[in-house]
């Protein structure tokens, strides 16, 4: 629902704040006062064209801007969500057209672009005009509009859960044919791949282990220099470092006798002097069993290079090369199966498309049943409406593009099911039905549009129907005629009518009026809403014309009371 359109600057509109009621909202106005600049506004912050013409002159920019309840529209919600736009059940639409001619727009505060205006339009408002009808001339709406009239969603949605299991089934079968297709290849290249793991039998951890062996054999000589005068200068020589040091030990030890404070110095010493003799004791050992091995260095480095070649494959570490050849058991295993897999999948197809294929055409044929009763119905309302030759036909056609695993009699199988749907309309007999977008009559348009609008009125997805241009070539009881049925369809719906005829505009329940003033050279329109007294004279108005009469003003009472008490 549209709670409120605040414009500045746009057009003739130097400032307007508009707010709207539930139910039916008219607005009102001599010709040329303005009325669709309302309309214009509106659809510009649906998304509509930006143009530098839209900026009133002596303007720097022109700003539109429109709040929304939108409160249970979880498509709203969902893509506000996803903008990372704040919801709070509200949506406010900003735009913002330069004098260059481009726009920035805005969802809740967030800079967004035209195109996600528009893909939210539909949820928000639907206009029908000589020039705009955002929703029910979309044919990709029409398939909805229907299965709500037949009430089918229950069944499509039924049908929508089978179909993603023989997607889901079709989907796996091609992907296992495209295996076997290329199974000796793909046997083949696994086996090889195992091999040349199995060749080698990786073990976590062992290019550390390889790593620190390759250095220490590489510096044998080293080492072995190092370790073995170490070695020496602890226990041999001409003054071994273990003998001065046990030296020590003895005389701090004979000093300890003397002072008892001595003993812990003491026996430092004489467990430093084990300790050293230990530690000469091991350098010796590592030095008699430390020496060059160029061969054992050329087979680890050859190691080496292999496992370090798989972890380039696999890796980057070996257990990483570990964990892939158990991938590679496992796709091996699973090619061996392969025929079996493809046979079994093959008659799990066969059983869900038989499940929703029966359901598709049991769903088409309740579609096309629905069809020739909503045809009817609109052609009934078209003729209240004054378009008795009219003629509505809802087309239901198979879906092109059928073949392979998703295809049923021919037809493409969607989620949706196995039928495409268009309204389609003849405006006058004689004339064969064409697409209702194709229409070229404003009035007859609108008529028509209305006359869904009233039959779906339960079912539009629309929070604002605006009608433009509604009572095109009509008047007398064809007027009060669509004053009802607006009325009708305002039962579900905000609405939104610019009009000119008084007994269209005396259903409204809540009345606005666009005037246009002049101060020198420069032209604005204005709206306000007008009530009791005022509301009578501007009905009266639209009765008598320029010059309010005594007779207009008790004639526009009358169809006021009328038509609410109706």
């Amino acid at each position: 629902m549209l709670v409120a359109l605040r414009v500045k600057n746009f057009i003739l509109m130097e400032s307007l704040e508009l707010q709207l009621e539930p139910g039916f909202n008219v607005l009102t106005g001599e010709t040329g006062a303005g009325k669709s600049i309302v309309v214009g506004a509106l659809s510009l912050v649906l998304g509509g064209r930006a143009s530098a013409d839209a900026i009133r002159p002596g303007a720097a920019e022109a700003e539109i801007e429109a709040l929304f309840d939108v409160r249970g529209s979880e498509r709203v919600k969902a893509a506000l969500e996803a903008a990372g736009a704040p919801f709070d059940g509200e949506l406010c639409v900003r735009r913002v057209v330069q004098a260059s001619g481009r726009s920035r727009a805005y969802l809740n505060g967030r800079l967004c672009a035209a195109g996600e205006l528009v893909a939210l339009a539909g949820e928000l408002a639907d206009v029908a005009s000589q020039h705009e009808s955002v929703a029910l001339t979309d044919p990709s709406t029409h398939l909805g509009y229907l299965d709500r009239f037949g009430k089918l969603l229950g069944e499509r949605a039924a049908l929508g859960v089978e179909v993603e299991r023989v997607e889901a089934v079709a989907s796996a079968l091609a992907e296992a044919r495209k295996l076997e297709q290329g199974r000796g290849e793909r046997e083949a290249f696994l086996t090889f791949q195992l091999k040349s793991i199995d060749a080698l039998e990786p073990r976590p951890g062992e290019l550390d282990e390889l790593d620190a062996e390759r250095s220490r054999l590489r510096h044998a000589d080293r080492l072995h220099e190092i370790t073995s005068r170490a070695a020496s200068r602890i226990d041999d020589g001409d003054a071994p470092i273990a003998d001065e040091l046990a030296k020590l030990a003895k005389e701090v030890a004979a000093a300890a006798a003397l002072d008892a404070t001595l003993e812990g110095p003491a026996r430092a010493l004489d467990a430093a002097y084990n300790e050293l003799r230990e530690v000469g004791r091991e350098l010796g050992r590592y030095a008699q069993r430390t020496e060059a091995d160029p061969a054992r260095l050329a087979e680890v480095e050859e190691r080496m290079f292999r496992l370090e070649g798989l972890a380039r494959t696999h890796g980057p570490t070996l257990d990483d090369v570990i964990a892939a050849r158990a991938r590679l058991a496992a796709d091996l295993d699973e090619l061996s199966g392969m025929g079996s897999r493809i046979a079994e999948l093959e008659r799990e197809l066969a059983a869900v498309h038989e499940v929703a294929a029966t359901q598709a055409r049991e769903l088409s044929k309740r579609r096309k049943q629905a069809a020739d009763k909503l045809g009817a119905s609109i052609s009934t309302e078209l003729a209240d409406l004054g378009m008795g030759g009219a003629r509505v036909v809802v087309d239901v056609a198979a879906l092109g593009g059928g073949g392979g695993e998703l295809a049923v009699d021919g037809a493409r199988l969607g989620r949706d099911g196995i039928d495409k749907v268009e309204f389609l309309i003849s405006p006058n007999k004689g004339i064969d039905p064409r697409p209702l977008r194709r229409i070229a009559s404003g009035g007859e348009l609108s008529r028509a549009l209305l006359a869904l609008k009233r039959v779906l009125a339960e079912g539009g997805p629309a929070g604002l129907y605006v009608f433009d241009e509604v009572d095109a070539g009509v008047g007398g009881a064809v007027a009060d005629k669509i004053g009802r049925a607006i009325a009708d369809v305002a039962r579900h719906h905000q609405v939104l009518c610019i009009t000119h005829l008084a007994p269209i505009a005396a259903f409204a329940d809540a009345h606005y009026v666009v005037s246009k003033q002049s101060a020198g050279t420069v032209t604005t329109s204005a709206v306000r809403r007008v009530e009791k007294k005022e509301r009578t004279q501007e009905v009266a108005r639209m009765l008598s014309g320029a010059k309010v009469t005594d007779a207009a003003l008790k004639a526009a009472t009358e169809l006021i009371r009328s038509a609410h008490a109706s």
